[in-house]
């Protein structure tokens, strides 16, 4: 355990860091998991209306650090060519 003040503050500092992360990596992974549903399911509609929120939640994740900005654009592509597949 950090003995110097500052040290403690920083130890606080990252918990509470961390939680906040933790909750929007699981907002990322839930509407990822519920758009891919809608994908498996044939609702074109609903997947397409689903994305434009998924985008706003991968585009926040990556502006804050918690995913890298390569990885933000990889999994809005592959969403984006799934829903694709749908309408064609």
């Amino acid at each position: 355990m950090p003995i110097i003040k500052s040290a403690k503050k920083r130890v606080k500092q990252a918990a509470v860091r961390t939680q906040r992360n933790k909750i929007q990596r699981r907002r990322l992974h839930d509407i990822k998991k519920d758009l891919y549903d809608l994908i498996k399911e044939g609702k074109a509609d609903e997947a397409q209306k689903l994305y434009a929120q998924f985008q706003k939640v991968v585009d926040t994740c990556a502006k804050k650090n918690i995913i890298p900005k390569n990885r933000a654009a990889r999994i809005k592509s592959a969403a984006a060519k799934a829903i694709a597949s749908l309408n064609a």
